[in-house]
């Protein structure tokens, strides 16, 4: 493959666009293996950095696309040989990094996984760094001590990608599921994935937080900050939960110790950026087997690449539902 497509973001007098470019081998970034790209996929953090509307690209140009699934066409490191299926997540990937956004990819192999067994290329990036998220989440509550039989699980910012995800994986593991969001026509759709309730975000007084609330939740989900976390800090049973996971409503954080003091919560920053082996490939392990969302196929869907440019405005304004696969090549 002499040259190749793909979505270039760049910066030209302080405004960030994005276009499709033809590149070459030559112009993509060191790293010891190379992959055809079959699939990527669509997070909110990649409708940011390809619009501009968030500064979230460290180094221009870059190609966007923080997830990319594939086949390995050549590598220096010998944990990885040419037909490989592999996925590439996180890291510098897509922010400052060339990323999933090209029908080729070049990238260190620290941080290529091996496709598990009894996922496809395409469920790889069904899930992504979404469903990577939201099971490192559950993952790291379930180790701090969070069982079913504790009491109720609310998760927040629920129809995003990790919150959908979230809901599935939760209900299948046998929790009761509350799930929060501000999108009252997608209550059926919450209920399909598992909740056992549906709150809605505008029937929260998020005005008058107090520093301890009635107790009602053994864990927590929480994409969004802001007010919303520290209304779940303050309605936490003893010794529950909460796995941090976004900042889609706000990056600050205003509450008291009181919760963590008083009722020993446990406030857990999830992340999945740079979390490293063997834990990386543990989790993916995870996601092909107990943690596998069990409606993934429902809240999913699949766009061509060239549709790509087109649908980051679902993800601003805030319509984005479930998961976005990119068929950048197909499987």
């Amino acid at each position: 493959m002499d040259s190749f497509k793909a979505l270039l973001i760049e910066e030209h007098e302080g405004k960030v666009g994005h276009r499709f470019v033809d590149m070459t081998r030559a112009d993509l970034d060191a790293g010891e293996v190379v992959i055809r790209v079959a699939y990527s996929s669509i997070n909110f953090k990649d409708a940011l950095a390809a619009t501009g509307a968030g500064k979230i690209i460290r180094r221009f140009p870059c190609v966007g696309g923080i997830d990319l699934s594939g086949t390995v066409l050549e590598s220096a490191d010998p944990r990885f040989q040419p037909g490989d299926p592999v996925i590439a997540t996180s890291f510098d990937i897509g922010v400052a990094h060339h990323g999933g956004y090209a029908e080729l990819a070049r990238v260190p192999a620290d941080w290529v996984v091996p496709l598990p067994a009894g996922l496809s290329l395409y469920d790889a990036m069904a899930l992504g760094t979404a469903g990577f998220t939201a099971a490192l989440g559950i993952v790291r509550m379930e180790e701090n001590g969070l069982t079913p039989d504790k009491g109720p699980v609310i998760v927040t910012g629920a129809t995003g990608g990790v919150g959908s995800l979230a809901v599935d994986m939760l209900a299948q593991r046998g929790y009761r599921v509350v799930a929060l969001t501000g999108k009252e026509s997608e209550a059926d759709y919450l209920r399909g994935l598992g909740a056992a309730e549906v709150m809605l975000r505008q029937d929260l007084d998020l005005s008058r937080i107090r520093p301890l609330d009635r107790a009602r939740w053994a864990g927590a989900v929480d994409n969004l900050g802001g007010d919303v976390l520290a209304w779940i800090a303050s309605t936490m049973e003893q010794g529950g939960t909460i796995a941090s996971i976004g900042l889609a409503a706000s990056m600050s954080l205003n509450t008291t110790v009181a919760p963590f003091i008083l009722r020993g919560v446990s406030l857990l920053g999830i992340d999945s950026g740079y979390i490293r082996e063997p834990y990386r490939s543990g989790v993916w392990q995870r996601l092909a087997s107990d943690l596998r969302p069990p409606h993934l196929a429902r809240m999913s869907r699949s766009i061509p690449f060239a549709d790509l440019p087109a649908t980051f405005d679902e993800y601003i304004s805030g319509r984005a539902k479930g998961r976005v696969v990119v068929e950048v090549a197909g499987g």
